[in-house]
């Protein structure tokens, strides 16, 4: 499947230097999908060079003629949606229909890039002195490294090389090894819209080396990670020493709250939604579950006997809500949680173990825990699975506190029907992003990204392109 591809320079899809290439794992089923390229220190040389030569020629093309080939990879996108969606399912696991919801949600933020391309507004500043003229503008910041995870690839994917198009920086996406089929399906999609040779590239491979190459050559002026607290600290550090620009969207632990005033059927949606989505295998999905004392026992039920309903299967199949986690690596370390968490206290309420009836397939059934205290472990490290954690709180103010008692600060989630504790609430969350009774988060049209040690920089909105770009202040003597 993988055979049409390759690398990505240059224009061209290309075999690596050394031919060498590395096997993709269907989740579902633990059978090949079939062999990626793998590039080599020379591959990443080249793509560099190749980026280098791009940005003089994106840089100077005219922004409505960027946004309108921006534009153009939307429309394509949403015409190969079933496409798009197979190499999700395929790679990541996932429903077909969550990867369909995924292709529509990347194409969205490709069309919202292609108008911001057009409103990179700079300034006029009134001159103290009557003879010169103060103007405040913005330019590209130059090649973009795009480093991409595998949970949400087209999502994370697509933020990452549409800010850079639309801002006229040329970029170098490497994708995780785990997902490459449907990056380089995108990247194609930009090749065909008619994105000059060069401006896109992509590399396939040991992400480890190659982010490390790229970040350490000097053809590299800014990195867009999307990945865990661990790995940026270590990409930050690399950064540092050639003075990188970087934006970091890394791990989540986010709370979910449910006021005792919450419609608790509604409630219970929003978490199904939230928690659920792609296997809980999300950086904002609700890891912590703090219910007000009255609703405890209805919520907990509410919420048991509509999981119970969820399809677990592949996600090719009709109906299936839940498909596997991604790898088995992932599937060892949810089961390693589940054991902690049980041996510190926890009881299991529902699931607890990999569900009958699979003889291959990384799946785990959705577990939903009770007892649970704030200082267990479930509790301050990210279960990036489907674990649920349930636990009560009195008042408001103590929710917040133990809410907001965490390194990490992307999401958060409230359930209230009362506008003055939606407010407060949301006011004081230490979070980048709040969600109040919705279960929607990331959308194209919003910033997004965190605080503490989820990172900085945002991703999506006005926000996004002036990451993408240097500021540059002309002092202009109008006499000669």
């Amino acid at each position: 499947m993988y055979s049409k591809f390759g690398q990505f320079i240059d224009g061209k899809w290309q075999e690596s230097e050394k031919k060498e290439t590395y096997e993709v794992i269907n989740p579902a089923t633990e059978e090949v999908i079939g062999h990626a390229s793998k590039a080599s220190p020379v591959d990443v040389e080249k793509a560099l060079k190749s980026a280098e030569k791009g940005l003089k020629v994106w840089r100077s093309t005219a922004p409505w003629q960027r946004s309108y080939i921006i534009r153009k990879i939307a429309d394509l996108m949403r015409e190969k949606k079933e496409v798009l969606a197979k190499w999700l399912t395929l790679e990541v696991g996932k429903p077909l229909a969550e990867g369909i919801g995924e292709v529509g949600g990347s194409a969205d933020i490709f069309e919202w890039n292609a108008e911001e391309t057009k409103r990179i507004y700079g300034q006029t500043v009134e001159s103290r002195f009557p003879d010169t003229r103060v103007h405040v503008y913005y330019q590209p910041v130059g090649v973009v490294a795009a480093l991409v995870p595998w949970n949400f690839p087209l999502v994370l994917a697509s933020r990452k090389i549409s800010t850079a198009l639309a801002a006229g920086c040329s970029v170098i996406c490497k994708p995780d090894v785990i997902t490459p089929g449907c990056v380089m399906e995108l990247v194609d999609i930009c090749r065909e819209a008619g994105v000059p040779d060069g401006v896109v590239n992509l590399l396939s491979g040991d992400p480890p080396a190659i982010a490390e190459q790229l970040i350490k050559s000097d053809i590299i002026k800014k990195i867009s990670l999307t990945g865990s607290t661990r790995v940026g600290k270590l990409i930050l550090k690399q950064a540092a020493d050639k003075v990188q620009r970087v934006t970091m969207e890394l791990s989540g632990h986010s709370p979910f709250i449910v006021f005792d005033d919450a419609d608790i059927n509604k409630a219970t949606d929003m978490a199904i939604t939230s928690k659920f989505r792609n296997n809980g295998q999300v950086c904002i999905s609700p890891n912590r579950f703090y219910i007000q004392e009255k609703k405890k026992d209805e919520f907990i039920n509410t919420f048991i006997s509509k999981v119970k309903k969820l399809k677990i299967g592949n996600g090719m199949d009709k109906d299936v809500q839940l498909g596997p986690l991604t790898t088995k690596k992932r599937l060892e370390e949810v089961e390693k949680l589940v054991d902690i968490t049980k041996k510190e206290g926890a009881k299991v309420l529902l699931g607890g173990k990999r569900p009958a009836g699979f003889n291959k397939g990384f799946y785990y059934e959705p577990t939903v825990f009770d007892q649970v205290q704030d200082d267990f472990t479930i509790m301050k490290e990210e279960p990036f699975g489907p674990l649920v954690p349930m636990l009560s709180f009195k008042d408001f103010d103590e929710v917040i506190e133990r809410s907001n008692k965490n390194d990490l600060g992307l999401c958060s989630y409230i359930c209230t029907n009362s506008m003055e504790q939606s407010h407060k609430a949301s006011e004081l969350m230490e979070t980048g992003v709040v969600a109040v009774n919705t279960p929607v988060v990331a959308i194209a049209e919003a910033p997004f990204g965190g605080i503490k040690q989820t990172g900085y920089g945002r991703e999506g909105g006005s926000n996004a392109i002036k990451d993408y770009l240097n500021v540059k202040y002309t002092h202009l003597g109008i006499k000669g």
